[in-house]
């Protein structure tokens, strides 16, 4: 098999949380008097770390409204994901092959490791993962950090590991570490965004990926 471990984005890649994640950017915004964006602006930053998102969303907002905007956001976030936003039709279905074929899993993420850890919790889908890397732990993407942190705790030389989003972010961050990469159009950016970091492939289905893995056989659907 070409790869050995395979790094996914989580939200706007496996789990349908975009929409969410708008809602909630805009929501702490009023909460902390800052000029409401257009959805389109607050989707664009998805995948950064959320101070970096804040930073990049308002840069004039001083440290106090930014921490504040954060506190904001993560209360709104916890509330709304009581009820657990859903998979990407064909991303269990995808995770289920992969584990069953030996490979190994990992997760790159804007989120915090409580947020990763509480949405793990809340679905049971940390099962899945040898690994992860969150962005309050390391380098917010699309410095190259996260991926090569997973790399040597999985001791995958660059070459055989493959990075799966469906931001810029994404993309950006696994050509600085020197890793393959696939982009999904169904997420937060535009494939327009994507292509300038040379993505081997733009899939519209998570299970797409599966033959470029290596993977024929599947189990059955979700």
């Amino acid at each position: 098999m070409r790869y050995q471990l395979v790094i996914f984005d989580w939200d706007g890649t496996l789990m349908d949380s975009t929409g969410r994640i708008v809602q909630c950017l805009a929501a702490a915004a009023n909460d902390v008097a800052l000029p409401p964006l257009p959805a389109a602006t607050l989707q664009s930053i998805i995948g950064l770390g959320l101070e970096e998102a804040i930073r990049a969303l308002y840069p004039e907002a001083d440290g106090e409204r930014i921490e504040a905007m954060r506190q904001c956001y993560a209360t709104h976030f916890i509330a709304a994901e009581q009820t657990p936003s859903p998979l990407f039709p064909g991303a269990l279905v995808t995770l289920e092959t992969l584990q069953r074929e030996g490979m190994q899993l990992a997760v790159a993420t804007g989120k915090s490791r409580r947020g990763l850890d509480r949405v793990w919790g809340n679905t049971g889908l940390g099962r899945f993962f040898h690994a992860s890397r969150c962005a309050d732990e390391t380098r917010s993407k699309p410095h190259p950090a996260m991926v090569q942190e997973l790399l040597d705790e999985m001791d995958c030389p660059p070459a055989r590991a493959l990075v799966i989003g469906d931001t810029s972010f994404d993309m950006e961050m696994a050509e600085r570490a020197g890793v393959d990469r696939i982009g999904v159009t169904y997420g937060a950016h535009p494939p327009t965004r994507l292509m300038p970091h040379t993505p081997l492939a733009l899939l519209a289905k998570i299970d797409d990926v599966l033959p470029w893995i290596g993977v024929a056989q599947r189990v059955a659907a979700d």
